[in-house]
């Protein structure tokens, strides 16, 4: 994972408007597009970017592809942001 993929993948409000509606659990692509006014095309751009970011994963299940968090890569981001408030904290005192 690099943090840059990952900050460029949360630069946009439509693909963290999918990390929110994947909180609830995995869906398919058609499901997450229902959420938005725009082609099945531009659904599996964003989900691509997220991918590659590896912010999401996908599982195959017969006919479907389902998408879910990774939340370890999350974590990790959430950890070096905490990090990097924890160091500015320590030079003030």
């Amino acid at each position: 994972m690099s943090f840059e993929a990952s900050f460029k993948a949360l630069s946009d409000p439509v693909r963290r408007e999918i990390l929110q509606i994947l909180k609830n659990g995995r869906l398919s692509a058609g499901e997450i597009g229902r959420h938005f006014e725009m082609t099945g095309a531009t659904i599996s751009y964003h989900l691509n970017i997220l991918k590659k970011a590896g912010l999401i994963w996908e599982e195959k299940e017969k006919n479907f592809i389902y998408y879910d968090l990774n939340t370890s890569v999350l974590e990790e981001i959430m950890s070096w942001l905490i990090n990097l408030e924890g160091n500015r904290n320590d030079k003030e005192e």
